[in-house]
């Protein structure tokens, strides 16, 4: 009895605080929630054909009057095959903080000076609407922020290029299959796309281009190492046919890269009062976990000896 008392209880709060939350929004916001739960996009379409047609064009297919004198047209937004995989988060700050807040072209301005948070969501909802094929909500997901994320030496979005465009991880890294690393691409890769998309105006491509001028390596900084006692080789894991996200994540959805992986001081006190915290990934009780699970369901015969990995 008493149990159920502190449910209802529980219950009650949740309750109450939806609606000092509901309460707290501003007319605009409860009426962006409202009409969006009612799949009303007239105010979307409003807001879009006053602020963002002129460069979008009437239809979204980037051919705004505007945008004749760009060098990097606006993106076509009917293009569901690439609008399609960009999560709600990304267009919303690509809208409020402009091209460049994605690693993307500044000849998209800011407009968080003219629209309110509501705003944006509803012009989100109407561009939804004029993408071929149709938008489905599960295609996006959300953005993936990962902890301790360094600042790399050129912005290169994941979102844009694995999500967006959907380029296979090994056409980038391309050493995955037959090696031990997967590798990174040349600077003369990138200019297999760069050499003409966004060249001319885009600050973050330009440094590609500064790099290839000095015939010097883009110096990335590296996120994923495992312990130099510790073997390992990509080659048998990807001729497996394990996808590339088991072990980095959904790297798709990253705007930028990062890893919190590999032992923690702190999972290890807590084995030593008797707790049994998840192994981490890249720690070795995950990966033999993983092989353990590989070999009972899809019959991988991954070994489990020590030398394996310690050799």
């Amino acid at each position: 009895m008493r149990g159920r008392v502190f449910l209802l209880g529980v219950v009650a709060a949740v309750a109450a605080l939806g609606s000092l939350v509901w309460i707290a929004l501003t007319p605009a916001a409860r009426a962006a929630r409202a009409s969006a739960a009612n799949g009303d996009v007239k105010p979307g379409r409003e807001i879009y054909v006053r602020h963002c047609a002129t460069c979008h064009g009437e239809t979204g297919r980037g051919d705004g009057a505007s945008a004749a004198s760009f060098a990097t047209k606006p993106s076509d937004l009917t293009d569901g095959r690439l609008m399609n995989g960009l999560p709600d988060e990304f267009l919303h700050n690509v809208i409020m903080h402009g091209g460049p807040a994605e690693g993307l072209s500044p000849g998209m301005p800011p407009w968080s000076a003219y629209l309110s948070d509501a705003d944006t969501r509803e012009v989100i909802q109407y561009i939804r609407t004029l993408a071929t094929p149709p938008f489905r909500p599960e295609v996006s997901g959300k953005l993936v922020v990962p902890r301790r994320a360094p600042r790399q030496p050129i912005f290169f979005n994941h979102v844009i290029h694995a999500g967006s465009f959907q380029i296979p991880c090994q056409y980038c890294h391309a050493d995955a299959r037959r090696s031990e690393y997967a590798g990174l691409p040349s600077v003369e890769r990138c200019l297999g796309c760069h050499k003409i998309i966004g060249a001319q105006d885009n600050p973050e491509i330009a440094k590609i281009h500064d790099y290839a001028k000095r015939a010097q390596p883009i110096p990335w900084i590296r996120i994923f190492k495992l312990p130099e006692f510790t073997y390992f080789t990509h080659a048998p894991h990807v001729r497996f046919g394990l996808a590339c996200q088991t072990c980095h994540g959904p790297i798709e959805r990253m705007p930028v890269v990062g890893g919190d992986t590999g032992p923690r001081l702190s999972d290890d006190l807590l084995r030593l009062v008797g707790l049994r915290p998840a192994p981490r990934p890249l720690s070795m009780g995950w990966c033999v976990e993983c092989h353990r699970e590989q070999n009972a369901t899809r019959g991988a015969q991954a070994p489990l000896e020590c030398v394996t990995c310690h050799h």
